[in-house]
């Protein structure tokens, strides 16, 4: 880690880095596909994790016997994602502890996810979160989706930082590509459902959202 490294303020993923939506979307995919005589995979999943809906709908459809509109695929799939929340959405670990943290800091903070704007206001109103991020961006604010770097560098510009000054937090291969090519320090938190990615591209790997490298490179800027 670099020592010179100062971060003023922080994008945070949505799916997977602060909630476990992956696992809820396992579950969902999986159910999907098992209407259609089919059963989720790695590589499904993989080829999903971190894009916007319709991309991540059209990898999918690919593996279906008889490929279906990705947007049809997509408003079913939201069907059952929705039934199964109120059973089995959680936070991830410390992602309250961090967010003290950053609020003690005065570390402004905000969420860069490839998902649509309803469904992540639905996620943080649950969890009483929209009032502790400055900014929000998903699918709909950006042309290009990550892996391209857009919307972590509209993060920076709105954030008033340089990219290199963001402190990107990703769980997938995918959003870790996306911050590493806007310039942003990259720490990636993978989870059961994303650490076969290559996180080559990422400043560093860490165990979970207050691991002590994480910590101490945020503390690090602000003393």
């Amino acid at each position: 880690m670099s020592q010179t490294t100062t971060i003023q303020a922080v994008a945070f993923d949505l799916d997977g880095l602060m909630f476990n939506t992956e696992h809820v979307f396992f579950l969902s995919g999986d159910a999907l596909l098992q209407r259609r005589g089919k059963s989720m995979t790695p590589d499904i999943l993989q080829g999903m994790m971190g894009r916007r809906a319709l991309e991540g709908f059209q990898h999918l459809s690919s593996h279906l016997n008889e490929p279906e509109d990705p947007h049809e695929l997509w408003l079913e799939s939201q069907e059952i994602f929705h039934s199964l929340l109120d059973q089995h959405l959680k936070p991830m670990h410390g992602l309250f502890e961090l967010l003290d943290y950053l609020d003690e800091l005065e570390i402004p903070k905000g969420v860069a996810t490839s998902s649509p704007r309803p469904y992540l206001e639905t996620l943080l109103t649950k969890f009483d979160l929209t009032h502790r991020f400055q900014i929000t961006l998903t699918a709909e604010d950006v042309t290009h989706g990550k892996p391209h770097p857009e919307i972590y560098l509209s993060a920076a510009r709105n954030f008033g930082v340089d990219p290199e000054q963001m402190l990107v937090l990703e769980d997938s291969e995918t959003g870790t590509k996306s911050g590493a090519s806007a310039g942003a320090y990259v720490v990636s938190i993978p989870h059961e459902y994303s650490d076969y990615g290559d996180f080559s591209s990422a400043n560093y790997v860490a165990s979970n959202l207050t691991d002590d490298r994480l910590l101490e490179l945020i503390a690090g800027s602000n003393s």
